[in-house]
């Protein structure tokens, strides 16, 4: 997870991973990424006939921490890699403020 001041972004190699099998969504205060890869290859040459097939899932669920804008969060998906961008509430960007202690 990298973290600037606006943002939080997640990134996830995801090869072989197509995005119609690629799922991200908000659940109990939680961010859940899952997804599932299938592959088929076959092969006819020769004298002989093969078949692979090959399937896998996965999912990762990450606590979405305080100040983070739920409603803005984007997903992109570009050659096997999925980034997710995770917004901060403008609240939670104030620069960090001293507190004065009050004497008895």
């Amino acid at each position: 997870m990298l973290k600037t001041k606006k943002t939080l972004k997640i990134t996830a190699e995801v090869p072989g991973v197509d995005e119609k099998n690629l799922t991200v969504k908000v659940v109990n205060g939680n961010l859940q990424i899952k997804g599932e890869k299938r592959e088929n290859q076959e092969d006819k040459s020769g004298s002989y006939h093969l078949t692979e097939r090959r399937y896998g899932y996965f999912e990762r669920t990450f606590s979405l921490p305080e100040g983070v804008d739920r409603d803005k969060i984007q997903a992109r998906f570009s050659k096997g890699v999925l980034t997710v961008n995770l917004p901060k509430k403008p609240e939670a960007m104030k620069p960090e403020k001293i507190i004065n202690i009050e004497l008895d």
